[in-house]
């Protein structure tokens, strides 16, 4: 899991940005990540790996000469995209003693806010860590899994920020209000997202703690109430599945959305969701920072799509992955997609409840929709809205 923060220092997982000129002692937080750099690709099997395109390595090759990679712009242009806003580029902001600590919550000494000593000095991230996005140096675009910045292939050094607790704080926990809102269609782990969230700001001290009801809709509809969150109750939610808070999809107007925040006195906004999600997220921290609101806005990435620009693995992949293998591993799978027939579904199910006395039908949400009614209808995200293939397989069984 990771998440993509804006404030650095209430995130413990690793935060992605780019490398503008270290300034010693100032903290970053992570952007909301825009649209990277164009990257060339070979080709390889398989799909929906982290969002990111294959490129047909000829056609890049064709369009660019050998001669045009600029490794200086390239670099400029990669740091640009991905410039870390904060706290103190708007409003003047003095950083105060963190109040974090791994062992019992206990006090740092006095003297210790930059570099504690004795058994403390390992549980803070230095603001300036951190950690190569690309290990791996590719001699040609045609090599296996190749990601190339240009023809050549060369090696372009992708310094992302380390996320993780800072000696230093920006927020007093004692007037800190945050909230945590799941939006989007429900992912395996988001309860235990939720949990870690809570027991974790409880361990800066933070105690006003609020669950969002159902996605953003609960910021903006005023028959949906607030849910308070403590460590005890978000305790044991881990061992159930769905999201205490509810989810829905889509969203209200950015401006009445953030009126909502900043009528509740909402300071962290914890936003679990999709690449939709993220989008509207990013739409709200935009809109907080043009009124100079002392407002942090946390991203962590949830889909089992696994299509989110720079995530290795998004939470509940694999669980998602895992269970539709088993459902797989047991069926026996026929194409070309055809129901009638020699060679369609249906003949082939009739031989094998004949000779095996059972069978399971696995079938992209996707399939078939040439055989159902048009619907041209899209979901409140904007997705268009496909027929159930499912049932109409179902009715013709």
């Amino acid at each position: 899991m990771m998440a993509c923060c804006i404030n650095p220092n209430f995130c413990t997982t690793r935060s992605y940005g780019s490398l503008p000129p270290l300034q010693s002692g100032k903290p970053y937080g992570s952007a909301f990540l825009p649209k990277m750099p164009r990257v060339l690709k070979a080709h390889r099997l398989g799909t929906g790996y982290g969002g990111r395109r294959v490129v047909d390595v000829a056609a890049a090759l064709a369009e660019k000469g050998p001669d045009s990679f600029d490794s200086e712009a390239w670099v400029k242009d990669f740091e640009e995209r991905f410039k870390l806003p904060h706290l103190t580029d708007l409003m003047d902001v003095k950083p105060i003693q963190t109040t974090f600590c791994i062992k019992n919550s206990c006090p740092l000494p006095e003297d210790s806010a930059e570099h504690p000593p004795g058994d403390l000095l390992k549980m803070f991230v230095h603001n300036d860590d951190r950690v190569l996005l690309k290990v791996i140096k590719f001699a040609t675009p045609t090599s296996a899994g190749a990601e190339c910045v240009d023809p050549d292939c060369n090696f372009v050094h992708q310094w992302v920020h380390r996320a993780g607790p800072r000696p230093e704080i920006y927020f007093n926990p004692n007037e800190v209000k945050a909230a945590i809102v799941t939006c989007g269609g429900l992912c395996p782990g988001l309860n235990d997202v939720i949990r870690h969230i809570v027991i974790t700001l409880e361990t800066y001290g933070v105690k006003n703690i609020t669950g969002i009801s159902y996605g953003y809709r609960g910021l903006f509809d005023e028959n949906l109430p607030e849910i308070p969150l403590s460590r005890k109750v978000v305790q044991n939610i881990h061992l159930s599945g769905g999201s205490l808070l509810g989810v829905s999809r889509g969203g209200g107007n950015v401006s009445e959305i953030v009126d909502s925040i900043q009528k509740r006195g909402i300071n962290m906004l914890f936003v679990l969701g999709g690449n939709g999600t993220h989008a509207g997220a990013n739409a709200i921290h935009n809109e907080c920072r043009k009124r100079k609101m002392k407002v942090v806005v946390v991203g962590v990435p949830k889909t089992i799509d696994n299509d989110i620009l720079l995530m290795d693995k998004t939470f509940g992949f694999d669980t998602a992955v895992e269970e539709a293998q088993r459902a797989i591993n047991a069926a026996y799978i026929e194409i070309p997609f055809t129901l009638d027939g020699p060679d369609g579904v249906l003949r082939h199910l009739r031989n094998l409840l004949e000779s095996k006395a059972s069978a399971v039908v696995c079938i992209a949400e996707g399939a078939g929709q040439d055989l159902l009614e048009k619907i041209n209808a899209t979901d409140a995200s904007g997705n268009v809205v496909l027929g159930d293939i499912g049932v109409y397989l179902q009715h013709q069984v």
